[in-house]
């Protein structure tokens, strides 16, 4: 049975890779995410960045490659979710990762047509992800391809974004209660600024990893 899976996947991932690259993105698919932990480090390696930041993601966490990329030499990471520090200096870090180097993150959902689709509560996640740092490396799991835009945004708003909510306990949102997007007007509502990136440009700025395993939310 599992060739049957992956036979599917493998085609459906090949074929989402074809329609990223035709729109400018780097691509390249890994069967794993030790596979995929490999090639971030050979992207680093290749770019040879100073300054290295990320922008929350179990995705990106999955892969492990963070504790690699904080202990190398000759690299600053700015952790701007460093538990040990204050919100305040956490923002402020955030803001300083908008120009750095290299910045890594996930995405809540990619389309078979190669778009690539996030819904952010204070958009430090896709405001590098636009403009600033030279290399963006998105780790996404098959999980999150979808077959066009609108079922790409109804994924987040009926699934990605209530678990993201129920995952934060310290939130307060009628998703945490329903598991069902309200459109609220919470103070701590997360959906609150989208990016819907249709190509990258420079081309090959983006350097877009898809993982034959399903990760994160």
């Amino acid at each position: 049975m599992g060739n049957f899976f992956e036979q599917f996947w493998g085609t459906k991932l090949r074929t989402a890779a074809k329609a990223f690259e035709k729109n400018g993105f780097d691509v390249t698919i890994c069967q794993t995410v030790d596979e995929a932990r490999l090639q971030i480090l050979q992207i680093i390696e290749q770019e040879q960045p100073k300054v290295v930041s990320m922008g929350d993601s179990m995705s990106l966490r999955k892969t492990g490659v963070l504790k690699d990329v904080m202990a190398m030499e000759g690299i600053r990471f700015i952790n701007g979710f460093d538990k040990e520090k204050t919100r305040e200096e956490r923002m402020a870090l955030r803001r300083e990762a908008l120009m750095c180097d290299l910045f890594m993150t996930g995405v809540n959902a990619m389309t078979a047509k190669g778009q690539l689709v996030w819904l952010d509560m204070i958009g430090n996640r896709i405001a590098p992800v636009a403009f600033g740092p030279k290399t963006v490396v998105i780790v996404v799991g098959r999980n999150k391809l979808t077959p066009n835009l609108d079922e790409a945004m109804s994924r987040i708003r009926s699934y990605a974004a209530p678990l993201n909510a129920i995952k934060h306990t310290d939130f307060k949102t009628p998703c945490q209660t329903t598991a069902t997007c309200h459109d609220c007007s919470s103070p701590d509502r997360i959906c609150n600024s989208w990016l819907i990136m249709e190509k990258s440009f420079p081309v090959k700025r983006v350097k877009l990893i898809l993982v034959d395993e399903d990760l994160g939310l």
